[in-house]
């Protein structure tokens, strides 16, 4: 019988904390926002901003939220060719729906972040420090997570076509539910779970690595 820390832990996510009434705002670089509901198009700059409470739905061509801390937001059916959350502190975040070319969290402070039913062409979660993430009925076209630190993380129905975890260190992260068509560095998968038929496609991958040729 596996030990209790052994045992693979769940995210615990909760849906973004938000009031019934929600008044308009408008976005500007270093905003101080709070129960606010934003409608962006264009070219956003909302860097280094604190949003709490708050929505976002948009049609735009770039949102940069670079360095700012997101509390309890939820955003749905939200179409952004770039949308830059690189160093934000993210705590409840919940996207829905919609399609990002771009989704950049690279060295974002994430907990509890939630994905459903997303398109994204590229998911950057380099150096990242996240913890609760659910990554749920999305299609991620690449998904870049070198030296991320992850915790509690979870996959259902989503795919991929390439996935870079070179450096990754992985505490309950659970690859299950992940169709990777590839992965770029299966050494990195160190400390995930994968099923039985994951590690049937990895293992060309993990044999050559130790030197270990396979003829048939």
């Amino acid at each position: 019988m596996a030990r209790t820390s052994d045992a693979l832990v769940a995210p615990r996510v909760s849906p973004p904390d938000l009031p019934p009434q929600l008044d308009d705002a408008r976005p500007a670089r270093g905003a101080d926002l709070f129960t606010a509901r934003l409608d962006l198009d264009g070219t956003v700059d909302l860097a280094h901003s604190s949003l709490e409470q708050c929505t976002i739905s948009a049609d735009a061509d770039s949102i940069d939220l670079t360095g700012a801390t997101l509390i309890d937001v939820g955003m749905t059916g939200a179409r952004i060719a770039s949308l830059r959350m690189r160093d934000a502190n993210v705590r409840r975040v919940r996207i829905t729906g919609g399609r990002l070319g771009t989704l950049d969290l690279s060295g974002a402070r994430i907990d509890e972040l939630e994905l459903r039913g997303v398109r994204i062409d590229y998911l950057n979660l380099g150096a990242a420090k996240a913890t609760d993430v659910e990554i749920a009925e999305c299609g991620v076209r690449t998904f870049d997570m070198p030296q991320a630190e992850l915790t509690r993380v979870r996959f259902a129905d989503t795919r991929s076509d390439e996935v870079d975890p070179r450096g990754l260190r992985a505490t309950h992260v659970d690859l299950r539910g992940l169709d990777a068509g590839a992965f770029l560095d299966a050494n990195s998968l160190r400390g995930t779970t994968l099923s039985s038929f994951q590690v049937q496609q990895l293992a060309p991958v993990l044999a050559a690595s130790i030197g270990i040729r396979v003829i048939d």
